[in-house]
C-alpha cells in the first residue's frame, strides 16, 4: 500500500510540473508549482533535469529566505529562472506571549482546520530564546489577508498577525558540529562517522534503506558523499555536509559534518 502511495503522489506531482511548464510556455511568463518538502523537491529537479523542462524554459526553487525546507518551484521562460520577488508567497508573523509554549503543530493543525492544504503552506519558523512570542509562517501570497481575518487565536492563546513581516526571522534551528578523517568519501565511511559506529553497522544501516542522500534512498555503500548533501538517517537525524577535504599527510580526508539537533 506505501508504495501504491508513493507512486500516486509521484504521479501527482508529475502532472503538476507538466501543467506549469506548458503553462509557462503557451503564457510567456513565470508559473510555480508548491509547496513541495524536500523529498518531493528532489523529485521534482529529478524529473526537470531528465526529461520535463524543455530547452528555452529555467527553473528554480525558493521558500521565502535562503534555508527554507517548504519551496515553491517557479518555471520560467529564457535563460533566467523567476527572482525571488517573482514567488507568490508571503510571510505572515504571529505575536503572542513568550511564555506560551505554542509549537510547530499548534500553528499548522490551527491553519488546517480553517481548511487551507498542506501544499499553500511552507516553512513555520517558532521562536524561542530572543525570539520568544514571534512565529513566522510562510504562505501563499493571496492567503495573507484571507488567513488574518480568519485567525485570532492558536490553541487557547490569543495571537496578533502581521501580513508581509519583514523583520528577522527566528531560526530554532540547531546544529552538533562532527569532524573526523575518512579514508575516503564513501557513504558508509561518512555514515560511521556521523553515527559514531563501526563501518560494518554503518554499511548496514545503508543496505536496508534507513540512509537518504538528498532526501532520496540510498542503497549502495559505495555511494559518493560531496559538500552540500543532505543525509538523513531513520532514527537518527539528518546531517549537513559542510567540508569534504583537504587531505591529510597520511592520505586520509577531513571532513565537517553538522548535525540538526
Amino acid at each position: 500500500m506505501a508504495s501504491i502511495s508513493k507512486q500516486k503522489n509521484s504521479g501527482m506531482l508529475r502532472a503538476r510540473i507538466e501543467d506549469a511548464v506548458r503553462l509557462c510556455g503557451r503564457r510567456c511568463r513565470p508559473c510555480f508549482v508548491g509547496f513541495l518538502d524536500e523529498r518531493e523537491r528532489a523529485e521534482a529537479e529529478r524529473l526537470l533535469q531528465r526529461e520535463l523542462c524543455p530547452s528555452g524554459m529555467s527553473s528554480c526553487f525558493y521558500g521565502g529566505y535562503e534555508e527554507a525546507e517548504r519551496t515553491l518551484l517557479g518555471v520560467a521562460p529564457g535563460e533566467e529562472p523567476p527572482a525571488p520577488e517573482d514567488f507568490p508567497l508571503g510571510p505572515l508573523a504571529f505575536y503572542y506571549r513568550r511564555e506560551a509554549s505554542l509549537t510547530h503543530r499548534d500553528f499548522l493543525g490551527a491553519m488546517m482546520a480553517c481548511g487551507i492544504r498542506r501544499d499553500r503552506l511552507g516553512d513555520i519558523l517558532c521562536g524561542s530564546g530572543a525570539h520568544a512570542g514571534l512565529t513566522v509562517v510562510f504562505t501563499g501570497r493571496e492567503l495573507l489577508p484571507w488567513i488574518g481575518g480568519q485567525l485570532d487565536r492558536i490553541g487557547r492563546e490569543g495571537v496578533r498577525l502581521e501580513p508581509d513581516y519583514t523583520g528577522p526571522l527566528p531560526f530554532p534551528r540547531q546544529y552538533e558540529e562532527i569532524s573526523d578523517t575518512i579514508a575516503s568519501p564513501r557513504m558508509d565511511a561518512v555514515v560511521k562517522v556521523m553515527i559514531r559506529s563501526s563501518r560494518e553497522t554503518a554499511a548496514r544501516l545503508i543496505e536496508t534503506g534507513q540512509v537518504e542522500q538528498n532526501h532520496l534512498p540510498c542503497l549502495s555503500v559505495s555511494a559518493v558523499v560531496r559538500e552540500g548533501d543532505i543525509l538523513s538517517i531513520r532514527g537518527k537525524g539528518r546531517y549537513l555536509v559542510d567540508r569534504v577535504g583537504p587531505p591529510t599527510k597520511k592520505g586520509r580526508l577531513f571532513i565537517s559534518i553538522r548535525r540538526c539537533l
